[in-house]
Formats: structure tokens, C-alpha cells, sequence
């Protein structure tokens, strides 16, 4: 039988207006420690977005802070500072409670096999 390892994710919202609190979830990110694995999965429904939000949401922009959060958990040089940090480091930073147009719900953990098969899993279930 494989070996389970345990995984943390949250789930990457978009939240138009912060003191509304709706959201409509965009993305996972998620983090095996004992596969060395984190990533995000997301995407931007613009179509859904336009009609949830009001026309004062920059689509373009948003697609720049969800890039941010993918280019952080590949680290090296593009991740900038937070990239050079330990993934663990770079998940907890990622993961931290804010109050920006990009959130994420609080961290939930579980067992997994494969991390990259979770994470398309959770995103299929979660936030298309």
C-alpha cells in the first residue's frame, strides 16, 4: 500500500469588496512537506467575475496578484524575497489572514499519495 503523506491547502478567493466579505474561490494552493511539493492551481472566471462583482474590479491586475502567488511557490529569483524562503516559510506567508482583494481560507490538512493529483483533485471540487 503507497504511503499516505500529510498535505495542507487553502483555498485562493477573490473577494471584490472586503467589507461585503463574499468571495468566489479562484484557485488552491497546496503544500506536501514530505514530497518537498507546493503549488497553486487557479484561474480567473472572468465571466463570473464580471457579473459578481462591480465594474470597478481590474481583471488584469487581478491576474498579476494571482501570478504573484505562483511565481512565489516556484521561489528562485521571480518568487523575489518570499520566494527565497523555505517552502513551509512560503506557505505560512501565503496563507496568512489579510484584507486584499486576494484571500485565502483558513489552512485545512489531509492525507495524499501523489500531492500534484490532490491539488488538481481539490481544484476540480473547489474553485471551477
Amino acid at each position: 500500500m503507497p504511503e499516505k503523506h500529510l498535505f495542507e491547502y487553502a483555498v485562493l478567493r477573490v473577494v471584490p469588496r472586503v467589507e461585503r466579505e463574499e468571495f468566489l474561490n479562484v484557485g488552491v494552493i497546496l503544500y506536501c512537506r514530505a514530497q518537498g511539493f507546493l503549488q497553486t492551481r487557479c484561474a480567473l472566471p472572468e465571466e463570473r467575475l464580471r457579473a459578481f462583482a462591480s465594474a470597478g474590479l481590474d481583471l488584469e491586475e487581478l491576474a498579476g496578484r494571482l501570478g504573484a502567488f505562483e511565481r512565489i511557490c516556484r521561489g528562485r529569483p521571480e518568487g523575489g524575497t518570499i520566494g527565497a524562503l523555505s517552502l513551509a516559510e512560503r506557505f505560512r506567508w501565503l496563507t496568512a489572514t489579510r484584507s486584499t482583494v486576494v484571500q485565502t481560507s483558513p489552512v485545512h490538512p489531509g492525507l495524499c499519495e501523489d500531492a500534484a493529483a490532490t491539488l488538481a483533485r481539490l481544484y476540480a471540487q473547489l474553485a471551477q
